[in-house]
């Protein structure tokens, strides 16, 4: 299709947070932006679920990262606090474990090692501190050549760093697991699961994924945020930024096809067979989906699909309206299971439930302040594995589950009393919200060292037809998700000769309306 006027024309095929993202950097730079997604509501994965009067949170919960939204809101002419009112977090999370004990682990560096000192000793909380200081290490190594550039090749790495490349893999600590690489820094085993668990934020198991991943350890550290009003917020936000950019947004609508002529993406053709032109297209779906040829096969070579076998973790979760006693929660809990080994054991070699899973729990109406008046708002998950269309797990199954989840949350003092009948939902029920997933959460598990560089780029093998969302490059995670919309728009711009030159940057007429008081 020729550009309308002077501005070239873009789809963007989901509404996640790599596809709001890539669309408001793309109508921010000029483009005519087309959003289409099949859900009634904008967020993808970062979806609010209705239980009885209140909407809950059931995905993402909190961001850390804040300058990368603060940069995808200037880059669009605004700023993000006019839109959304974040509140850091004094306290990351409360863990608990089977033999009564818990642990606050808090933002501010010096508190948590105190705490930890308290818990078990001097020694862990200066082994502590080393870990955080290599994490923290690993970051400064990784953020500019892989997080916030575009897909890392090993001969690009080489080429742009010459022999400061090797002692910048070396750095990066990908030669062993992230479990053996806890052991060197804790002798409480206790220590070792709570910080192990991070590797979950990606999908992976800590006894798979390599000790790279110990930088969320340093991320969480600089700072973490909720949305008042629920992370959602921040979807609508970015969406109302996109039509302020002159973008147009289309809910409830099912893109069928992506099209292509002589092998170049020319558009898309909706469910009920309507045809869309565009200079470029931006699917922002999980990756699958197009090497699966759920979207066409015109589009199949675009990138190779997943294999089970190779899939991050799903989920087994719970939204509820509960009254709550006993165990004094904070806005972020996690509950150990007895053996982590074999938990991470049943979901990836197995496909199964876990017989003793570490529960999440995130108390959407608290804060720092363990109190709470009347009923709360409750997400409860589980990971699970991604095998739905492989491996389907029974009721009996998702049964024994709920029952061991919530027995032992009894077992460590949090009693639930719902209100109302929660909202259950399974992994099958992910894989039919995200088809080609398998029910898989963050696309495919990282746990190789090459992981990162196997993750499909902005570019896909289509010419004129781009890759956003967790499941590409630089991976999963709110922050990642929308870094990968921001690539994505700046290859589309590098690659399109009719690109405009960005508009300018002063204050956009809708500011005002959507101002937080």
């Amino acid at each position: 299709m020729a550009a309308l006027g002077n501005k070239p024309t873009a789809i963007v095929v989901g509404a996640g947070m790599g596809g709001l993202v890539g669309a408001v950097e793309l109508a921010s730079q000029g483009w005519r932006v087309q959003l289409f997604d099949g859900a009634p509501a904008l967020g993808g994965k970062m979806r609010q679920v209705a239980v009885g009067q209140k909407q809950i949170d059931a995905g993402p919960t909190v961001l850390t990262l804040r300058d990368v939204f603060d940069d995808v809101f200037a880059r669009a002419g605004t700023r993000l606090e006019h839109h959304v009112t974040l509140e850091p977090m004094a306290i990351l999370a409360r863990h608990a474990w089977v033999d009564g004990s818990t642990l606050d682990l808090h933002a501010d560096v010096d508190r948590s090692a105190g705490a930890i000192a308290d818990f078990a000793g001097a020694r862990e909380a200066e082994g502590f501190r080393r870990f955080l200081a290599h994490a923290r290490s690993i970051w400064q190594t990784v953020e500019g050549p892989f997080v916030r550039a575009q897909r890392p090749t090993p001969f690009g790495i080489l080429r742009d760093h010459g022999m400061r490349a090797l002692p910048m893999l070396a750095n990066i600590d990908s030669h062993r697991t992230l479990w053996r690489a806890l052991e060197t820094y804790f002798r409480d085993p206790r220590l070792v699961q709570l910080f192990g668990r991070y590797a979950t934020y990606t999908g992976c198991s800590p006894f798979l994924a390599p000790a790279t991943l110990s930088l969320i350890a340093w991320v969480e550290s600089a700072g973490v945020w909720r949305v008042r009003g629920g992370i959602h917020q921040l979807a609508q936000a970015l969406g109302d930024v996109l039509l302020g950019l002159g973008g147009e947004i289309f809910l409830n609508t099912n893109v069928a096809q992506i099209t292509a002529d002589k092998g170049r993406a020319t558009g898309v053709m909706l469910a009920n067979g309507e045809r869309i032109a565009a200079d470029c297209v931006l699917f922002a779906g999980d990756a699958s989906a197009l090497g699966t040829g759920l979207l066409g096969g015109a589009v199949k070579p675009a990138v190779a699909p997943t294999p089970a076998a190779k899939r991050s973790l799903s989920a087994l979760t719970w939204c509820l309206d509960a009254q709550t006693a006993g165990f004094p929660l904070v806005h972020h809990n996690v509950f150990f299971g007895a053996d982590s080994a074999s938990e991470f054991q049943a979901i990836f070699q197995a496909g199964a439930l876990p017989p003793s899973p570490t529960v999440y729990v995130c108390a959407q109406d608290r804060d720092d302040r363990a109190t709470a008046e009347g009923p709360e708002r409750l997400l409860v998950l589980v990971n699970a594995p991604a095998r739905a269309d492989v491996q389907p797990l029974s009721d009996a199954a998702l049964a024994r589950c709920e029952s061991a989840t919530f027995d032992h949350l009894q077992q460590l003092g949090l009693c639930i009393a719902p209100t109302t009948s929660c909202v259950r939902t399974s992994p099958a029920e992910f894989a039919e919200r995200f088809p080609a997933s398998g029910g898989a959460l963050y696309g495919a598990a990282n746990h190789s060292w090459t992981a990162t560089l196997n993750r499909p780029g902005a570019r896909t093998a289509i010419a004129g037809l781009y890759l956003a969302g967790g499941t590409g490059h630089p991976g999963a995670g709110v922050p990642m998700a929308a870094l990968s919309g921001r690539l994505a728009a700046d290859a589309i711009c590098a690659d399109h000769s009719a690109t405009t030159p960005a508009r300018a940057r002063g204050p956009a007429r809708w500011e005002i309306a959507r101002e937080v008081p």
